[in-house]
């Protein structure tokens, strides 16, 4: 379903108005469901995307079956971006965690105009760098911190982009992000209920309390925001409206 609006994204609000433009002409809006994957490993990238809202897993897919999440994207940053390198298979499973919307572009299109744009360029290494962090902190994290503290920092993670206590995440999703079998993630719901962490677990729902789920993360959490916030005060945001074309047009 093709939307309109204005730009909700991080990295496309801070490009000036004459590099939006070169954008402008390719870029929709796109509603993204629960559960949507974006692209596969291994697939071609055939789009970019830029989120306005929603939270997006990066999943590793193992040979024995078993998944983990190696990384977020929210509208701080893009989906799908490395495709600039030129025609390669996606590293990881692009997999939607909450409904949002996204501004999409083919992956050659952008690619043109990454080629023509010095500010597209460096919106690219500010997002690379941001992920490289995430990547870092989080292979050290699930290396030594325990799943407990992993689990809160992803309802963290989560409830930052949603904008809301209450989280559209079932435990069989943790369990895929967290690469703990289902049982696991059940047994640490009721531990952080009783802490009250949690405050209630439905279909398809959890509901956190945010400052008890804080005190329940590791510290990882915390420096994950700051070394993103350092990272991109280098390149300030500034609001920007996205022409939209006619559809007669396209």
């Amino acid at each position: 379903m093709t939307c309109r609006g204005g730009v909700g994204n991080r990295l496309l609000a801070g490009l000036p108005p004459e590099d939006i433009a070169l954008l402008a002409p390719d870029l929709e809006t796109v509603a993204i469901d629960p559960e949507t994957v974006l692209s596969h490993a291994g697939d071609r990238i055939e789009h970019v995307f830029f989120p306005h809202s929603g939270a997006i897993s990066l999943m590793i897919d193992m040979a024995g079956g078993q998944t983990v999440s190696t990384a977020a994207v929210g509208h701080e940053g893009a989906v799908g971006i490395l495709a600039v390198l030129g025609p390669s298979p996606s590293a990881a499973t692009a997999n939607d965690r909450a409904a949002g919307t996204a501004s999409r572009i083919p992956a050659y299109r952008f690619h043109v105009a990454f080629n023509r744009s010095p500010a597209i360029r460096h919106a690219v290494q500010i997002h690379v760098r941001a992920m490289l962090m995430q990547f870092q902190l989080g292979a050290a994290c699930n290396a030594l911190h325990p799943v407990r503290a992993r689990m809160a920092r992803w309802l963290l993670y989560l409830r930052d982009h949603v904008d809301d206590d209450v989280l559209p995440l079932t435990q069989e999703a943790l369990s895929q992000m967290l690469g703990v079998r289902r049982t696991t993630v059940t047994l640490l719901t009721r531990d952080l209920r009783a802490s009250g962490a949690i405050r209630s677990v439905r279909r398809g729902q959890i509901e956190i309390d945010r400052s008890q789920l804080a005190a329940a993360a590791c510290e990882c959490y915390r420096t994950m925001r700051h070394e993103v916030e350092e990272i991109f005060s280098t390149h300030p945001a500034r609001p920007s409206v996205l022409p939209v074309p006619d559809e007669a047009s396209r």
